[in-house]
């Protein structure tokens, strides 16, 4: 991977990856993953984590009830959403496969309520299809804006003002 300098004055800090490269991401106490296949990658200023079950990463074993196993969906994709820098918050898209849309719609607008509190909400899209693996009731997606350098709070100011 290459790597940008960055200088802050006179005060050189940590080099970070150049804007264009994309990063692959495998962060500790995350799922592993059963395929070829990585959990989330980060592509400049953007995360993006791939479909998460309700899978308890300690026992790579599904989470037992459904509003637990969907809990557990969330968490994974919050947990790798963080260790790259981002928050729930900071979530631009989730989509969300279900196999039973009637049923377990409900349990997934009330664990993303928990989780996020109070909207705004991000953009959402759920699907219901026939089949997960290992016959799972629902997979969810994510994409996250987690910049790689933290703007300045001139900065902030200035694209306010557009």
């Amino acid at each position: 991977m290459q790597l940008m300098n960055v200088r802050i004055g006179s005060k050189r800090v940590k080099p970070v990856p150049l804007p264009g490269e994309v990063k692959t991401l495998s962060p500790q106490g995350a799922i592993k993953p059963t395929g070829p296949w990585s959990v989330a990658v980060r592509a400049g200023d953007f995360i993006y984590i791939a479909g998460m079950r309700g899978i308890d990463p300690e026992t790579n074993a599904l989470v037992r009830g459904d509003t637990d196993r969907i809990r557990q969906a969330f968490l994974n994709m919050k947990l790798i959403a963080e260790s790259a820098g981002a928050t729930l918050r900071d979530c631009v898209r989730v989509i969300v496969y279900t196999t039973d849309m009637d049923r377990l719609r409900p349990v997934a607008n009330k664990v993303q309520e928990e989780l996020w509190g109070e909207g705004p909400y991000p953009p959402r899209t759920i699907v219901e299809v026939r089949r997960l693996h290992q016959d799972d009731i629902l997979e969810v997606e994510g994409t996250f804006f987690a910049p790689l350098r933290k703007r300045t709070a001139r900065a902030r100011a200035a694209l306010s003002t557009r």
